[in-house]
């Protein structure tokens, strides 16, 4: 979810610094069950402006979670949303009731899209504790299977089955990456621990020149799609005149993060033999 389709979350929920019908204590309690945190408790701020706060720094799937909870809240619990779902004028609202029902429409749409995507949603610590080869499979074959509906999701999704296999890695050495670095900077070390980098071949080897150029490759694979997903995945608000790229890319950013991935796997469980 971008920063412009939260931001439509935003404006559905906010009601001049309340969020729905909340109040102060009942909101602390139904975020607190959502995500693990009491927001006007946190912030010491409105609801309206705690939500805000939190979703701007939040993790993504934190905000995400959030946001989705609050839609169901609102479908399921707010009183006025049947009202204001159709349209049907209430002067008790500030904003008018049609405004409500526009916003409610594009948040449904991006709900649906989120909820039927057919990649599995984890946290970040439950993917590192699943991370597997079994589960590189099972992400190989949804990303392969998407590639030609959702070639923008499968460019992030490719990104992101680096992050994780690096993050795991790491941390499974107990090695915490820093919140600054840019997905190069996770290759990067992780092929430092594994010993697997360019330096480490020694210049006696057997066609150590042509292993070499391939390791600063795969190194050069995480580089890449990072800039393409910057540009063309999903992640990040697009303008109007954006065009997502083609199936043969998408197919070029799976299959180049599948063979960096399964380099960096297969190296790790067997320095863990």
């Amino acid at each position: 979810m971008n920063n412009i389709e939260k931001g439509l979350f935003l404006k559905l929920f906010n009601r001049g610094g309340y969020v729905l019908d909340f109040n102060t204590p009942d909101f602390d309690a139904f975020t607190m069950a959502s995500v693990g945190v009491s927001l006007c408790l946190k912030y010491q701020c409105s609801k309206g402006k705690a939500l805000a706060a939190f979703i701007s720094e939040a993790s993504e799937d934190d905000s995400t979670k959030l946001l989705l909870d609050l839609l169901g809240y609102y479908e399921n619990v707010y009183p006025k949303f049947e009202k204001e779902r159709d349209g049907i004028n209430d002067s008790t609202i500030g904003i008018t009731n049609e405004e409500y029902a526009k916003y409610y429409k594009k948040c449904k749409e991006i709900a649906d899209r989120i909820t039927s995507n057919k990649f599995d949603v984890f946290t970040t610590q439950s993917v590192k504790e699943a991370f597997s080869s079994e589960y590189i499979e099972k992400q190989t074959a949804l990303m392969i299977e998407n590639q030609s509906k959702n070639p923008t999701e499968s460019i992030g999704k490719a990104k992101e089955l680096i992050e994780s296999c690096c993050e795991t890695i790491l941390e499974k050495n107990c090695i915490k990456p820093n919140k600054d670095w840019k997905l190069n900077n996770l290759v990067d070390e992780t092929m430092k621990l594994l010993q697997i980098t360019p330096n480490h071949i020694p210049d006696t080897a057997k066609e150590a020149a042509a292993i070499k150029a391939i390791l600063g490759s795969l190194r050069g694979i995480a580089t890449n799609i990072a800039i393409i997903r910057n540009a063309y995945g999903s992640g990040h608000g697009k303008s109007a005149s954006y065009k997502g790229l083609q199936e043969r890319h998408a197919k070029l950013a799976i299959g180049s993060s599948i063979t960096l991935v399964n380099f960096l796997w297969d190296s790790f469980e067997r320095n863990n033999r």
